[in-house]
């Protein structure tokens, strides 16, 4: 089970019920946010929106505005991270509060929190499965999670989808994608296993560093993988080919081709 605490934000920006309208609105403006938890000595005691504040007078306070503590759905730390996300799907809320057992405000999740973290869970799945092929190859592969710059990757497939790629163009801008796998050896780059789709979406969105699972294998030899990228005549993501799948016609078109 997946809990709330793995993906919930902990630094919560809050409002005192004594705010007012006038102070709600100047934080609007500096967070983009669309809604408070208030507080009071750490407690929460209430929420305050935009639909709260409109048309009111700037000076209300918070307090006369805000829907109170009884009237809000909340969650805990230890929840089902799924069920808490049926629950926004129920009600219609974006984000809720997280409380301990004395009502202290630990937290805040979200819907874009509980997508997240089941398209993250995919990849160990996935990860699992390569680390068990280098093994079987007589490797001792070790696994870390951390950075990799776009511009040491190096491709193992040739071709990738445009209609994935534009998917995975939005799930980065969100920080929705899930990481990618990669392989490294005692040579200065990254063999990539898994993700293709998103790091040509990170190059051509201009980010340095994609989040990876990095295998690392002590061995400074050429593995099948480059071999087989090589035969592709593959160096870096800019050999990597765009195709459109032409639905009605079952078709596959290269951008390449409809360049020329």
């Amino acid at each position: 089970m997946v809990k709330v605490s793995e993906y919930m934000t902990r630094n919560v920006i809050t409002i005192n019920e004594e705010a007012t309208v006038k102070d709600v609105i100047e934080l609007i403006k500096k967070t983009g946010h669309n809604s408070f938890p208030v507080v009071r000595d750490g407690k929460l005691v209430g929420i305050i929106s935009v639909r709260d504040i409109v048309g009111e007078d700037e000076n209300k306070k918070v307090k006369e505005l805000m829907t109170k503590r009884e009237d809000m759905v909340v969650t805990y730390p230890d929840a089902n991270i799924m069920d808490v996300g049926r629950i926004m799907f129920r009600t219609g809320f974006s984000k809720l509060p997280v409380v301990d057992s004395e009502n202290n405000l630990v937290g805040i999740i979200s819907n874009m929190d509980v997508i997240r973290s089941q398209i993250e869970k995919t990849t160990p799945k996935k990860l699992e499965k390569i680390v068990k092929t280098y093994e079987s190859l007589g490797y001792n592969p070790k696994v870390e999670r951390g950075k990799v710059k776009v511009s040491k990757i190096k491709p193992t497939q040739n071709k990738i989808e445009a209609d994935e790629l534009l998917g995975r163009i939005y799930e980065i801008k969100k920080g929705l994608a899930e990481p990618i796998i990669v392989l490294k050896t005692k040579k200065d780059y990254y063999i990539l296993v898994d993700g293709h789709h998103r790091a040509v979406a990170a190059k051509r969105l201009g980010i340095d560093e994609l989040d990876a699972y990095i295998i690392y294998l002590d061995t400074d030899k050429k593995l099948g993988i480059e071999k087989t990228a090589e035969a592709m005549n593959l160096k870096s993501l800019d050999d990597i080919k765009i195709v459109e799948t032409n639905k009605d016609m079952d078709v596959v078109i290269s951008h390449d081709c409809k360049r020329s």
